[in-house]
């Protein structure tokens, strides 16, 4: 049981979130690590530390725990294990539709009704279409982003019975 409104259920380094310690936020992931990686002349340190070590297939909350889910999970499947790109943003591996799957099930499950899910998804490797039928959820509006539009940012809202 949490006692924060809002799930981050693959946190990985926080890159989006303007106070990456938002207090507000159980911040999760599957991942805890450390890295530093050489850029040239400059070395970057990346840090995943989650607040609670959780795998987005099956997380650790009672239903209806949090008002806000902001689902973004890996997006590529080309990375190399040790790549930078791996490293930031983890990665797909052959079972992805199923762990995606899972992972909006899980979200839906969390959230609570009339709640919202913020899906980010990058079509660098899968076209966001692809990804979108993997969820019964029907989504009420997104956007695109990045210099190439490949970002959408998608937004859903947990309606009570909407299966009945």
């Amino acid at each position: 049981m949490s006692n924060k409104p809002i799930l981050d259920p693959a946190s990985g380094s926080r890159m989006f979130w303007f106070n990456k310690e938002n207090p507000l936020v159980v911040f999760g992931d599957i991942r805890s690590e450390e890295h530093d990686m050489k850029d040239g002349d400059k070395i970057r340190h990346l840090s995943v530390s989650p607040d609670t070590e959780m795998d987005f297939r099956d997380m650790p909350f009672d239903n209806d725990t949090f008002y806000l889910v902001v689902f973004d999970p890996p997006h590529m499947t080309s990375l190399g294990k040790n790549s930078w790109m791996a490293k930031k943003y983890g990665r797909l591996n052959n079972t992805w539709q199923d762990d995606i799957r899972s992972g909006f099930s899980e979200c839906f499950r969390v959230l609570k009704p009339n709640g919202t899910l913020i899906f980010k998804w990058n079509e660098y490797d899968i076209p966001l279409k692809e990804v979108l039928k993997l969820t019964k959820e029907q989504p009420l509006f997104g956007h695109r982003s990045g210099k190439q539009q490949k970002t959408h940012w998608v937004t859903f809202m947990k309606i009570p019975n909407a299966d009945q």
